[in-house]
């Protein structure tokens, strides 16, 4: 949604005239405005706007959307606009290429094991500095450029974010993957105290330990699930570089536009590693209170309001058993 700067002060000149002729006689005909398509568009987005007033969304900022900057910059005009819409957004992170970019400068070889970085202690270190040090502060940037808005936070603040070590399993063994974090507990309290101020929370996903005196990695789309289930949200939307879940990957490109979270469960064990713990993320928060989760293409620009106020929408929505077809 573009501001007014190009709305037309004098419609059409072409019809100013009334079905007698006589030119420039005002009221007598109702001129073409070049601004009312703007105006659908506005209206189209009111019943969102009523129903998303006040509540919390979590979005979950990844992929291409992350390391392109005309995308950087329309995901931030987003999330501005959700603000200044009524909503009250909080943008999780993590820093996929990014953190490769700068292993690589390093010498360090990357390596994943079941969908999920293998994080030496040496990467954790790099992984902690490229997350709060350089893509949360840009980010941050980039959404303080509409105001004083956003706030940076890693899950080591104000313990938002406790975990243990993670060990996977693979083939029935349990595989050492380094300092990878299995969610423990979250603390809302400093994300709340944000929003209450009217402020934007933009979280790393990086957790302090429960147990030993470490900080873990865990995975962005994982953490962006448990704040959205912890802070009762009213929508999880996770950014990613494709269109949606497809349907018969990869014999077709149909993308399912709405499955509930009994139909996603039997599609679990089949997805790839990239979209497993996207749609876990979104499994796990509907069935701890999230309305609803969506997975959309954050190569799209503006994606996230295409998804939230029109009618179309774009995507994959997963949604309670309850709701089966109905309108969400």
């Amino acid at each position: 949604m573009s501001d007014h700067s190009d709305h037309s002060e004098h419609g059409d000149q072409s019809d100013q005239s009334d079905q007698s002729g006589k030119a420039g006689q005002p009221g007598t005909t109702a001129r073409k405005h070049t601004a009312l398509p703007k105006a659908q568009i506005l209206i189209e987005a009111l019943p969102w706007l009523t129903r998303h007033n006040g509540k919390v969304v979590v979005i979950k900022f990844g992929g291409n959307a992350m390391i392109d900057e005309d995308l950087k910059a329309a995901f931030a005009q987003d999330v501005v606009f959700l603000r200044q819409a009524g909503l009250r957004p909080v943008v999780v992170h993590g820093g996929g290429p990014q953190i490769n970019a700068q292993l690589d400068k390093q010498g360090l070889v990357s390596e994943f094991k079941a969908g999920l970085r293998v994080t030496t202690p040496e990467a954790m270190d790099i992984v902690r500095m490229v997350l709060a040090g350089q893509v949360q502060r840009e980010l941050v940037g980039l959404l303080n450029q509409h105001g004083p808005l956003a706030v940076g936070l890693t899950g080591e603040d104000a313990h938002t974010i406790t975990a243990t070590k993670h060990t996977p399993e693979i083939d029935g063994e349990r595989v050492d993957i380094g300092r990878v974090g299995e969610i423990t507990a979250i603390d809302t309290g400093a994300i709340e105290a944000l929003l209450a101020d009217g402020r934007i929370p933009v979280i790393s996903s990086i957790a302090r330990s429960a147990d030993d005196h470490h900080v873990y990695n865990v995975n962005a789309d994982t953490a962006a699930a448990a704040l959205a289930a912890a802070l009762g949200a009213e929508t999880l939307m996770v950014l990613t570089d494709v269109e949606g879940l497809y349907a018969d990957w990869p014999s077709s490109d149909e993308v399912i536009s709405r499955l509930t979270v009994s139909e996603l469960e039997k599609l679990l064990p089949e997805l790839s590693s990239g979209m497993a713990p996207k749609m876990e993320g979104c499994l796990h928060a509907v069935r701890n209170g999230v309305t609803t989760a969506r997975v959309i293409d954050g190569r799209v620009q503006h994606s996230i309001l295409l998804e939230i106020f029109t009618d179309e929408g774009i995507g994959t929505m997963v949604v309670p058993d309850a709701l089966g077809g109905e309108p969400a």
